[in-house]
C-alpha cells in the first residue's frame, strides 16, 4: 500500500502556468503503477499552455468552473465533471470562474516530460 496526504505534498510550478501536487506516479509508488494521479491548481482567468500528451488523460474538476478546449472543441466544466482526451490531442484548460480551480488529471501511461509537447 501507498499512502500519500495532501498536507505532506509540496506543489510545484508546472510548465503549463499551475500548480501541481503529485499524488501517485511510478516514481513516488511503490505498487508499480502505470499511470499518474496529480491534482492542478489555476488561479481565476488563467489558462495552462496548449500542449498535447502521448498518453490519454482524464480530467475530473474538484472546485471552480472551466473551459477545457481539445482539439477544435470547447467544453465547459464545473464541480464533479470529467473528461477524457485522447492521445495526441491539442489541449488546454482555463478558469472561468472568480475562485481558483483545482482538478486532477489522471495520465495513462504515467505523464513524462519527453511525452509532453507545449505547443505555443
Amino acid at each position: 500500500m501507498s499512502l500519500r496526504k495532501n498536507s505532506e505534498i509540496q506543489p510545484i510550478d508546472g510548465n503549463e502556468g499551475t500548480k501541481i501536487k503529485q499524488y501517485f506516479h511510478p516514481h513516488n509508488t511503490l505498487s508499480g503503477i502505470n499511470y499518474s494521479v496529480a491534482q492542478f491548481t489555476l488561479k481565476p482567468g488563467k489558462s495552462s499552455k496548449l500542449h498535447k500528451l502521448a498518453s490519454s488523460e482524464i480530467y475530473y474538476i474538484l472546485d471552480g468552473n472551466a473551459r477545457l478546449n481539445v482539439d477544435e472543441e470547447a467544453y465547459e466544466l464545473e464541480k464533479d465533471d470529467s473528461a477524457y482526451v485522447a492521445p495526441n490531442s491539442k489541449q488546454c484548460i482555463k478558469n472561468t470562474g472568480s475562485e481558483n480551480l483545482r482538478f486532477l488529471c489522471i495520465v495513462e501511461p504515467a505523464w513524462k516530460a519527453e511525452n509532453e509537447e507545449i505547443l505555443e
